[in-house]
């Protein structure tokens, strides 16, 4: 069961990235067609996905598995303080290949996992989980800020934001309020 929660955050901006074999970094517009595979010409997006880094204690590298990665949302308050973490100046969210940059959740990256996101137009997306630092995401910052993309994996410690992927389709724009659902869960001693 979810339960609406008082935390709404804006959309501040969109972004795609159509072919991350040349960068991570992704581009910004303005709205965005979102259906089951993700957003439209993103180079995340599929239902499925090969399996890498990140599940290899659960599937061999490269096994097909349903793609819970579709979709990176950060906030712009935990982008500031990563940057404040690195000693430089600004990050750009595209820097980071994020999809959704949002504002207004406190502490966005530690929302818990099965949570939504419904924006007002009624698209849906899942939260998976925290997005963990990335060492490619370094190498993008070297390009403005040389030598100093060795410190956004310390820095962003669970504040690089979330993944997930998209329940309910529909378009998504800039300025959009996105609506925090909770799931009712209890704790357990078994799984802290």
């Amino acid at each position: 069961m979810l339960k609406s929660s008082k935390f709404t955050a804006t959309i501040d901006s969109l972004f795609i990235n159509n072919n991350r074999d040349l960068s991570l970094a992704s581009e910004k517009v303005t709205r965005i067609e979102v259906n089951y595979r993700g957003f439209q010409g993103e180079a995340h997006s599929g239902l499925t996905r090969g399996s890498c880094s990140r599940v290899l204690a659960q599937y061999p590298r490269g096994s097909e598995i349903r793609n819970v990665r579709q979709i990176t949302i950060i906030s712009a308050e935990e982008i500031l303080q990563i940057a404040e973490n690195m000693g430089i100046p600004y990050l750009e969210p595209q820097w980071l290949g994020a999809n959704i940059l949002v504002s207004g959740i406190p502490d966005f990256s530690l929302i818990p996992p099965s949570s939504r996101l419904i924006s007002s137009s009624g698209v849906s997306i899942v939260v998976d989980m925290i997005n963990g630092p990335c060492r490619f995401v370094g190498e993008v910052i070297d390009h403005t800020f040389p030598g100093k993309g060795k410190r956004f994996a310390k820095a962003a410690n669970n504040i690089r934001g979330v993944t997930g992927w998209v329940e309910k389709t529909g378009q998504l724009e800039q300025g959009e309020s996105l609506q925090l659902h909770l799931p009712m869960q209890p704790k357990s001693l078994h799984f802290e």
